[in-house]
C-alpha cells in the first residue's frame, strides 16, 4: 500500500507521524505538520554506540522565506503556555510520507499570477549518522531569500534541555562546512550547505511538548541556535546537510565537495533504494540495524532499542517472510553467545549488566532458530551448529531449572515466576506492583516451551519424552469445559490445582502463530469464536474482554494510569499475527478462508498504516472504540507480524501439527 499525500485538514493531524531510520539505530521523526509534540521528535537523532546510546543533536529548524513582500514563515512550533509560532504551518498544503518526507507550502505573492510553492525534502541516508534537508522554490520570482536557522538539542533522547550560559554557541567555518560543539559530553554536528552561514547564537525558549505532557512527562525545553544559512531560491535549491561526529560513523567529504551536488548523490541513491522495495518492506527495513560487527533488529521507535523478546518475534515477519534468512541467521548468532544459564536477555540497557527478566524470551529464541534453519539453506554446517547449539543449551537450561523459578514440572509443563518480577510478555510493573505476575504456568508460554521441545527432540531423546509428556498434560490442564476456553495460567502461585480463568488473548498461540496446535479441532474452533467474539477489534486484540472488572478501555494518562491499563484491556495489533492463523486453521485453510481473512482482518490493519505511524503499525491501541492507537507508533513485531501474515500465513494454506492423540482421547 503506497500512502497518498496528506491534505486539507489531516495536515495539521498531531497524530500523524514519520519516521526516517538510518540502520544504526538513530533517526529523524516528527509529525506531517512539522509542529513537534514529543522530545523523541527532531532530525538528527544519532546512536553513539549503535543501536544505544542515542543522543539528540539537532531538534528542528527555523525557517522563512522573503519573496519581496517581507518574511514569510514556513516553520512552526508549539510554546508555553500554549502557543502556536509563527504561522508556518498554515501555509502547508502538502505532506508525502514517501519516499521520503516532503512538505509543500504555498506563498502568497501579489504581483505574480498564481501563488509560489516552496517544497521541503528530508532524507536520512542509510548507514550513516545524517540527514539531508533540502528546499526548493516552485514558480518564478525575482527573489526567494531563504532563511533557515538550526535549533541544537545536545542530549540524551530521552532528557530535555534547558537554556545554560556556559555552552559556547561559537561556530568553526571551514569553507562551505561549520562544526557546532557546545557541549563537549555530546557529538559534534557537522554542517554542510551551499547557503551563506551568519553566526547569529542565540536560545529559544520554552517548547512545549504536548504528547509529553499528555503522557505526564516534563514537556518544556529550550533549544540552542548557533546561526542562520542564507540562500536565494530563485538562483536555485539551498541544501543543509548535518552529520554527527561518531567514531567510524561520520561521512568525511573533501572540503571542497560542493554540498548540492553531495545531496544530490545522497538523495538519488536513497530514492533509487527505496524504489526496489515495497512500502512494507521499506518500513521492515527501518527496523534492521548495526550492534557491533553484525546485525540486530530495533524494538520499536522512537523509544526502544533492541530487545530480545522483540527480536526473535518479529523477525519471522521482517526477515524471514521477506525472505532474508541469512541476515535472520546473522542476529541469532549474535545472540547465541549470551546464553546464560539456559536463559537468553531480554534487554541490553544503555549502561549496565543484561537483563535476563522473561521466560518467553528464550523460547522464541527456540522457535526463530527452527524457522530460520528451515528458511536458511545456504548456512554452513558450523553456522547451523551455533544456533542449534545455543537452543539446545536454552531447553537443557529449562529442563533442569534456571532462574525464577524457571523449570520443568513432573507433568512436563514449564513453571515459572517468583513474586515481584514480571516474566512474561504481559510484563507492565507500577512501583513494586506487578501488574499480571502470572506465576506458574502461563498458557502461551507452554505453546511455546512445546514448540521448542518439539525441535530439541530431534537431537535429544530426554526432550522428546518431556514434549510427550507436556503435550498430553496440556489439553487437560487448561482445557476449562465451564468456560469453553483454555485458563490463562494453572498452578498459580505454584500451588497445584489452581487456575486463572481469566479470558486473555495468550492462548491463542496454543492455536496459532506457531506450527503445532495443542487442543482438539472442535475446541480449537470454540476458543477461536469467543476470542472473536470478546477480544478481537480491527487493530488487534484486547488483552481483556470489555465484561471483566478490570477492563480498562482507555490507554491514556500518565505511566501510572498507562502501565495499569497496559495488559488490562489494552490492545496489540501484534496478536492478530496468531489469531489470523487460528481463525483460518479453523475454516478449513482453504482459498475462500483466506480470502476472507484478508478482507476481514488485513483491510484494517492497511488503513492503519495511514493513521499514527505512517507506512508502519503501532504497538497499541485502547480497548474501546474508535480503538485510537498510542504506544509506539513505531513497533517492530506489529510491523513483522502484518507481514508473516500477508507473506505466508495468508499467501498458503498454513501447515499445522495436529494435536497429539493421547490429548484427544482424554476429551
Amino acid at each position: 500500500m503506497t500512502l497518498p499525500p496528506i491534505q486539507d485538514d489531516r495536515l495539521h493531524d498531531p497524530t500523524l507521524e514519520w519516521l526516517e531510520a538510518d540502520g544504526l539505530g538513530g533517526f529523524a521523526q516528527g509529525t506531517a505538520s512539522g509542529i513537534r509534540t514529543r522530545r523523541y521528535h527532531g532530525l538528527l537523532c544519532a546512536a553513539r554506540t549503535p543501536p544505544t546510546g542515542r543522543v539528540m543533536l539537532v531538534a528542528a529548524v527555523e525557517a522563512w522565506i522573503d519573496v519581496g513582500q517581507g518574511p514569510r514563515a514556513l516553520t512552526s512550533h508549539r510554546y508555553a503556555p500554549a502557543v502556536t509560532h509563527p504561522d508556518g504551518a498554515g501555509r502547508l498544503v502538502a505532506f508525502e510520507a514517501e519516499p521520503f518526507p516532503r512538505w509543500t507550502y504555498e506563498v502568497d505573492h501579489p504581483e505574480l499570477d498564481g501563488d509560489l510553492r516552496v517544497v521541503h525534502e528530508l532524507c536520512v541516508p542509510r548507514d550513516s549518522a545524517q540527514v539531508v534537508l533540502r528546499w526548493r522554490l516552485e514558480g518564478r520570482a525575482e527573489r526567494a531569500r531563504l532563511t533557515v536557522r538550526p535549533l541544537l538539542a545536545l542530549r540524551d533522547v530521552h532528557a530535555l534541555r534547558r537554556a545554560d550560559a556556559r555552552l559556547d554557541l561559537a561556530s568553526e567555518l571551514d569553507g562551505a562546512r561549520v562544526r557546532w560543539r557546545p557541549d563537549p559530553a555530546f557529538p559534534a554536528v557537522h554542517a554542510h550547505s551551499n547557503g551563506l552561514f551568519r553566526s547569529e547564537p542565540l536560545w529559544y525558549r520554552d517548547f512545549l511538548y504536548e504528547e509529553e505532557r499528555a503522557r505526564g512527562y516534563d514537556h518544556l525545553e529550550d533549544l540552542a541556535a548557533p546561526g542562520v544559512f542564507e540562500h536565494d531560491l530563485a538562483g536555485g535549491e539551498l541544501c543543509l546537510i548535518l552529520t554527527a561526529e561518531l567514531a567510524g560513523h561520520t561521512p568525511a567529504p573533501p572540503s571542497d565537495a560542493p554540498a548540492l551536488e553531495l545531496a544530490g548523490e545522497l538523495l538519488a541513491r536513497e530514492r533509487t533504494r527505496r524504489a526496489a522495495l515495497e512500502p512494507l518492506d521499506r518500513a521492515a527495513e527501518a527496523y534492521l540495524v548495526r550492534r557491533g560487527e553484525g546485525r540486530s533488529l530495533v524494538a520499536g521507535y522512537p523509544w526502544f532499542t533492541d530487545w530480545g523478546r522483540d527480536t526473535f518475534l518479529a523477525l519471522r515477519g521482517l526477515l524471514l517472510a521477506r525472505g532474508q534468512a541469512a541476515a535472520a541467521a546473522e542476529i541469532l548468532a549474535a545472540w547465541a553467545d549470551h546464553v546464560s544459564r539456559g536463559m537468553l536477555p531480554n534487554r541490553f540497557p544503555d549502561e549496565g549488566e543484561a537483563e535476563f527478566n522473561s521466560v518467553d524470551a528464550s523460547l522464541w529464541f527456540v522457535v526463530a532458530v527452527e524457522e530460520t534453519l528451515a528458511a536458511a539453506k545456504g548456512l554452513s554446517r558450523a553456522e547451523r551448529e551455533v544456533l542449534e547449539g545455543a537452543a539446545l543449551a536454552i531447553l537443557a537450561g529449562y529442563a533442569s531449572g534456571t532462574r525464577f523459578g524457571i523449570r520443568a514440572d513432573a507433568d512436563g509443563l514449564l513453571a515459572c515466576g517468583v513474586p515481584g518480577l514480571q516474566l512474561t510478555w504481559m510484563d507492565a510493573k507500577v512501583g513494586d506492583e506487578v501488574m499480571t505476575p502470572r506465576i506458574g504456568k502461563p498458557v502461551e508460554v507452554q505453546a511455546l516451551w512445546i514448540q521448542a521441545l518439539s525441535f530439541g527432540a530431534r537431537f535429544d531423546r530426554r526432550f522428546r519424552t518431556l514434549v510427550e509428556k507436556a503435550s498430553e498434560a496440556f489439553e487437560q490442564r487448561f482445557w476449562n469445559e465451564n468456560v469453553g476456553y483454555l485458563n490463562d495460567v494453572v498452578d498459580c502461585d505454584h500451588v497445584r490445582g489452581t487456575a486463572d480463568t481469566s479470558l486473555r488473548p495468550n492462548q491463542v498461540l496454543a492455536l496459532g502463530g506457531l506450527a503445532r496446535v495443542l487442543v482438539t479441532p472442535e475446541r480449537a474452533r470454540r476458543v477461536v469464536e469467543v476470542l472473536e467474539r470478546e477480544l478481537w477489534t480491527p487493530l488487534g486484540l484486547r488483552t481483556l474482554p470489555c465484561w471483566d472488572a478490570r477492563y480498562q478501555g482507555r490507554y491514556a494518562g500518565g505511566p501510572l494510569e498507562r502501565d495499569r491499563a497496559y495488559h488490562q484491556g489494552t490492545v496489540w495489533p501484534w496478536l492478530l499475527g496468531p489469531f489470523v492463523e487460528a481463525w483460518v486453521r479453523v475454516q478449513g485453510s482453504g482459498d475462500e478462508a483466506r480470502a476472507s481473512a484478508r478482507a476481514r482482518f488485513l483491510a484494517p490493519l492497511h488503513a492503519h498504516l495511514a493513521q499514527a505511524g505512517l507506512g508502519h503499525v503501532s504497538e497499541v491501541a485502547d480497548g474501546d472504540f474508535p480503538h485510537t492507537p498510542g504506544g509506539c507508533p513505531f513497533q517492530a513485531w506489529s510491523l513483522g507480524e502484518l507481514l508473516r501474515l500477508e507473506r505466508v500465513v495468508l499467501a498458503r494454506a498454513p501447515a499445522a501439527e495436529p494435536a497429539p492423540r493421547k490429548a484427544a482421547r482424554k476429551r
